[in-house]
């Protein structure tokens, strides 16, 4: 079965995948290795936050729109992996025993002017839930291969670093949003990509054969194994809740710890270089803006910019985020 190229694509066309069901144990997993706030982790422990019970990280959600996505129409195509998203909204938690489908619709096709073996489709998706709500909704852009065309390996350096990656001791105090200051950029410390993880990752979320096989990721146009771009995500998240771990235990000493919240949704991130296997990231984010949420007293919604660059100081990785911060203490 010949592969669907950018020349098969067409505004209008929709690709329907699903239903993938997710059970408590999966949702928990996913949170311990990349997620571990207490509403994505125990029950109990969900009824004291923000959400009130357990729900799935909204990044294993749009892991899940990935493997949706590959059901659907990447696994059957001449994919060269996605630039970006343009904007992805968590619409509904997802809760355990959810069972996932997606719509994708071929927004627009455009062919590259500089690269004639190559062009981009930008896409829209929905995901719902077994009862038909919307969970998900997300305007990306992928790279596809024109019809004949096979765009030549670019030209990889590998890093040759080895051993652990030091785990930060930085604590700085945790302030409610109304305090924060605007313009503090924290950083949250490095990850190594190991090629197993890599895999793991794509196996079952992202399964393209330039994340799942070195050998074979050699002949593609990455020229070696590397990362899905939902794993640098997801690492982003791992890193952020390190990090915040620690400033909550330091403020815990001194006096109450705010409470965060779960994210709405982020915009224009951006996959700007290619993870490889065995690279360090190293992420970092700033707060840029903030206000008090006019639907839940108490609380407001910060928006940060986060950063990612390799051991060579380039940039791999961005976004805009937003999530709910506690804005003041409780009244007594």
């Amino acid at each position: 079965m010949a592969l669907l190229s950018l020349d098969d694509l067409a505004p209008g066309q929709e690709y329907a995948a699903g239903p993938i069901t997710v059970s408590r144990d999966e949702l928990v997993a996913f949170a311990r290795e990349y997620d571990p706030q207490p509403f994505h982790l125990d029950e109990a422990a969900a009824k004291e936050t923000f959400v009130g019970t357990l729900i799935g990280s909204g990044w294993q959600t749009a892991a899940l729109g990935m493997r949706l996505l590959a059901q659907s129409l990447v696994s059957q195509s001449t994919s060269m992996g996605s630039p970006g998203i343009t904007a992805l909204r968590w619409l509904r938690p997802v809760l355990p025993g959810d069972a996932l489908s997606a719509v994708i619709r071929v927004e627009e096709v455009r062919p590259s002017s500089s690269k004639p073996d190559r062009g981009m489709a930008r896409l829209s998706m929905t995901i719902t839930n077994g009862r038909r709500e919307a969970v998900m909704t997300q305007a990306f852009a992928v790279l596809f291969a024109r019809a004949g065309a096979v765009p030549a390996p670019r030209p990889v350096e590998r890093s040759t670093e080895t051993g652990p990656v030091a785990e930060p001791n930085d604590a700085v105090p945790l302030p409610y949003l109304a305090q924060a200051e605007l313009g503090t950029t924290r950083d949250l410390g490095a990850h190594r990509f190991e090629a197993d993880d890599i895999i793991a990752f794509a196996r079952a979320y992202d399964p393209q054969i330039f994340h799942l096989d070195a050998e074979a990721a050699r002949a593609t146009h990455f020229g070696a194994l590397c990362a899905s771009g939902w794993q640098t995500a997801a690492v982003w998240m791992k890193r952020l809740n390190a990090t915040f771990a620690r400033d909550i235990a330091l403020t815990a000493r001194s006096g109450p710890v705010p409470q965060l919240g779960p994210s709405p949704g982020f915009k224009d991130l951006k996959w700007l270089r290619p993870v490889y296997a065995g690279d360090t990231i190293r992420y970092a984010s700033t707060l840029i803006d903030r206000r008090a949420s006019r639907s839940r007293p108490g609380w407001g919604i910060a928006t940060h910019h986060n950063t990612a660059q390799n051991q060579r100081g380039e940039p791999v990785f961005e976004f805009t985020g937003t999530v709910f911060w506690q804005w003041e203490p409780p009244a007594a």
